[in-house]
């Protein structure tokens, strides 16, 4: 595994990138690939563009070497993640601490949206009161601009019984809505669902323990993290990453 900390002394490279950088290997000693991996190819972005400006040969060199220790890094990690889906053995955890922020959807699962995802499958009883469909419709805006072949939302969750006419009107407006980027919305309701998850149509299963709603109450309604659920303080929660390769829609 490869370390950063010398960087701040070696060269001047802004602290960001070396922040990415180091974020990378300390998601990597967790055993969080995925998401070690794509702060591994942000921080060699940042290298390369240095290193093609860099006009000092001992400087160029040097970070010539830390890109290369870097990539082959990444490219173990991509092997390693791709032989444990093939046996039907990736698992990643996500400890989502109580008060905790920098856990908007797109930072938490976004990196396994993208044009494999034809379909998504979202189960989950809580997506009923008004906050939690506002959840659900950002999930959306998401899925929409992430996922380039999307066909088709299906949402299995249950009735609202103080406001089911609000509910029917909410996914009504939003079928509407989404059938004009040629995605289809099929919502079904049950009375005995209890589990959370979202299924991807390219294979990956993310489990959610507290389901989309896991964010605290804004303070007010001006402050941060009302539209930006990076900001927003979350209820603890696990949150368990699979993949298999049997995914269908039912």
């Amino acid at each position: 595994m490869v370390y950063c900390t010398d960087l701040f002394s070696k060269m001047n490279i802004e602290s960001a990138a070396v922040n990415i950088l180091k974020r990378g290997v300390e998601l990597d000693t967790k055993k969080r690939y995925t998401e070690a991996l794509v702060c591994y190819q942000e921080g060699l972005q940042v290298l390369v563009d240095k290193m093609r400006g860099e006009n000092d040969e001992t400087n160029k060199n040097y970070l010539r070497k830390k890109v290369e220790e870097y990539m082959n890094r990444a490219e173990a990690i991509k092997k390693l993640v791709l032989k444990q889906k093939e046996e039907g053995k990736f698992h990643e955890q996500v400890h989502i601490e109580n008060e905790s922020t920098g856990h908007g959807y797109k930072t938490l699962f976004g990196r396994f949206l993208d044009e494999e995802v034809e379909f998504v499958v979202i189960e989950d009883p809580y997506v009923r009161s008004f906050h939690q469909c506002q959840n659900f419709l950002r999930l959306c805006e998401l899925l929409v601009k992430s996922c380039d072949n999307l066909s088709q939302i299906k949402l299995t969750t249950t009735k609202d019984a103080k406001s089911q006419a609000n509910q029917k009107e909410w996914f009504y407006n939003l079928t509407n809505d989404l059938q004009k980027y040629g995605v289809r919305l099929l919502v079904i309701y049950s009375d005995t669902l209890h589990d959370r998850q979202i299924i991807l149509s390219s294979g990956w299963i993310i489990k959610i323990g507290r389901g989309l709603d896991f964010y605290k109450a804004p303070s007010n309604k001006f402050c941060l993290g009302i539209y930006d659920l990076d900001l927003r303080q979350c209820h603890e929660t696990i949150v368990d990453i699979v993949h298999s390769k049997n995914v269908k829609l039912s």
